[in-house]
């Protein structure tokens, strides 16, 4: 790839954190946010509202590449931990739906086959994912029980040289069109947790639209139910085995959703600010008053406190010492601090702020994904509320 700065524009920077970041890293922010601008900017409006997914972006995004993240070989990106994060940031800056086709497809299923499987695994699938040739998407939150792996009831058994699939899930991205499906089960036999890639179509596999969502309406979640599906034993995640292997996934997709978070604060301030500087009030722009300086001055605050607080996140991962809690209390403060800069951009637009048009509503609705998903605020919470106090307040 060759190196460029972008075209177009430049994203608020603070406290200069591209000073931080290698030139590898520098290359990786701009030449996503030169193609988000480009080819997802002008067309995600109508197809967020209509609740469509834009397909034909699919084939681009080999031309963006970074499938696969920090997956090293295979065709995958080997980005570093920093530079996956900016990318997931720079991607959200534009839109949250297409950010998490590709956080679903690189990092939750292509993440679960580079973490969790065989050599042989790696190289039947991650190469054709790694061009987008193949979609995947990846099952582990259900209907009755969320993402809360050791209560899970989709089950599986042994049936000769095959597995039987039974149960259901909800809220899984890109499942009505992908080639490939991470699904999470316990065994019948021993309670143990199991992966397995699904190839597509199969019969008993159904993915059916969840419709009416007020979020993230671009990307398509589905209910699946999986009624005998019948999976080859050489489909099962070599490395997965218990419930920690989904946590190894989830660790390193939390920290790529406070990099999301960012994304989206970051977008509301900047449209907040352009959007304060040209629209006028009793004769002059409203950026002159001090009431709308305050707010613009709060969300640059929350925004680049986000930003530092994520790039160290990112360097404990590179360095081996990231810890659960630590990836729950970054995914619990971003998300809940994207959400009050949201907000107050949408203020800074008054009644403009509800149109679509304007941009600062798409991103106020987005962020209430990015709020409850990858854990809810709630059971982030506990997990750092249990790694600081040793005491568990919840089963």
């Amino acid at each position: 790839m060759t190196a460029f700065a972008p075209t177009k524009t430049t994203a608020t920077d603070y406290y200069l954190l591209d000073d931080l970041l290698t030139d590898d890293e520098r290359e990786a922010r701009y030449r996503t946010r030169e193609f988000f601008e480009a080819e997802v900017e002008p067309i995600i409006t109508p197809y967020w509202e209509r609740a469509e997914f834009p397909h034909q972006l699919v084939p681009k995004f080999k031309l963006l590449g970074y499938a696969g993240g920090m997956l090293q070989g295979y065709g995958c990106a080997g980005l570093s931990a920093i530079g996956s994060g900016v990318v997931g940031m720079e991607m959200a800056r534009v839109d949250g739906s297409i950010c998490t086709f590709y956080g679903v497809h690189s990092g939750l299923a292509m993440g679960s086959i580079g973490l969790l499987g065989s050599e042989e695994q790696k190289q039947r699938w991650l190469p054709a994912m790694a061009q987008y040739d193949k979609i995947g998407c990846f099952g582990l939150t259900e209907p009755n029980i969320g993402s809360n792996s050791w209560m899970m009831e989709t089950h599986f058994r042994r049936d000769g040289d095959s597995y039987i699939i039974n149960g259901a899930k909800r809220w899984i991205g890109n499942a009505t069109f992908a080639d490939l499906a991470i699904i999470w089960a316990r065994s019948e036999e021993d309670g143990k947790v199991g992966g397995f890639v699904i190839e597509l179509p199969t019969p008993g596999f159904t993915a059916t639209k969840i419709e009416n969502k007020i979020s993230k309406r671009a990307l398509i979640n589905a209910d699946i139910t999986l009624d005998n599906v019948r999976v080859p034993v050489a489909n099962k995640l070599a490395l997965a085995s218990s419930s920690k292997a989904t946590g190894q996934v989830l660790v390193m997709t939390r920290v790529g959703v406070a990099w999301e978070a960012i994304g989206h604060a970051l977008a509301s301030y900047e449209i907040a600010l352009e959007y304060a500087k040209q629209r006028q009030q009793f004769g002059k722009p409203i950026a002159s008053f001090q009431m709308i300086q305050e707010k613009l001055v709060k969300m640059l605050a929350k925004v680049t406190s986000m930003q530092f607080m994520t790039l160290r996140l990112s360097q404990l991962l590179t360095a081996g010492k990231l810890t659960d809690a630590q990836a729950s209390l970054a995914k619990m403060y971003n998300a809940a601090t994207a959400r009050e800069v949201v907000a107050m951009g949408r203020e800074v637009l008054g009644g403009n702020g509800i149109l679509l048009e304007y941009k600062a509503a798409r991103h106020f609705a987005d962020v209430e994904s990015v709020y409850t998903y990858e854990g809810t605020n709630e059971v982030q919470t506990l997990i750092v509320g249990r790694d600081i106090t040793g005491i568990q307040a919840f089963v």
